[in-house]
């Protein structure tokens, strides 16, 4: 009778146990769920960039260049410019440009400079409502061995598993 007097094991007192637990069960999977993200994608936030990092993510406009090298100069020229934010398929790109499982991190750092004619393709990610907020990714679809690098920013990545699917989806647009 005196438990029942002092509202300890009533429904309701069980019922505020059973919600808090909830909650604090839902804070520790949040917090889980952060921590894990932040490990899956820490190499490619560091070669990136926070701010490039945030455009390949989420920004509104993306385009595929087609390169060449042009001129006497030698210098990559863009031989076609193709708008590609609603494509099919570009929600998974993002995201797989985003996760360190997909480069070949062991070839980032080779400190060999490829050529300027090894480069195929560019995505531009761009936010036209913030001036400047632009990150341009260069892309060698070389089935031996591709590589990304952004551009502005020292060195590469292989693209490792994520370049044969990579090649299709480019080839496919």
């Amino acid at each position: 009778m005196a438990a029942s007097v002092s509202g300890v094991g009533t429904p309701a007192a069980r019922g505020r146990s059973l919600v808090v637990g909830l909650v604090l069960l839902g804070l520790a999977a949040a917090v889980t769920g952060i921590a894990y993200q932040r490990l899956q994608t820490r190499r490619c936030l560091d070669f990136y960039g926070p701010a490039a990092a945030r455009l390949v993510a989420s920004a509104p406009r993306v385009e595929l260049l087609t390169l060449a090298p042009g001129g006497a100069s030698g210098r990559l020229v863009a031989t076609a410019v193709r708008d590609i934010s609603a494509a099919k398929g570009l929600v998974h790109l993002r995201r797989g440009l985003v996760e360190d499982a997909n480069f070949a991190w062991e070839r980032a750092g080779d400190g060999r400079r490829l050529p300027e004619a090894a480069w195929d393709h560019a995505f531009v990610f761009a936010d036209p409502a913030e001036p400047g907020a632009r990150v341009t990714l260069v892309i060698d679809l070389d089935p031996q061995g591709g590589s990304l690098a952004v551009v502005g920013r020292p060195g590469r990545v292989g693209l490792g598993r994520i370049g044969r699917g990579l090649a299709k989806w480019v080839e496919g647009l």
